[in-house]
């Protein structure tokens, strides 16, 4: 009995650690492009950006080392 409720909380945690990751992504992509367009980035702007890369690849890390691939 205590088995199966590690392995529902693993999926659950799991799931959301995917979700997590699509947001991730899209607002750092987001991000890459308004640097990319703009006029003379300030260093705030240019440390947001690497802040979420560095959100995203962390989570994608663990990701990787959970074995989780998305649908």
């Amino acid at each position: 009995m205590l088995f199966k409720r590690k392995h529902h909380l693993r999926k659950d945690f799991d799931e959301k650690l995917l979700k997590d990751l699509s947001d991730l992504k899209k607002e750092w992509l987001r991000q890459k492009e308004m640097y990319k367009i703009t006029f003379s980035p300030s260093k705030e702007t240019e440390c947001e950006l690497k802040l979420s890369e560095m959100k995203y690849f962390y989570l994608f890390k663990e990701a990787k080392y959970r074995k989780i691939k998305s649908n």
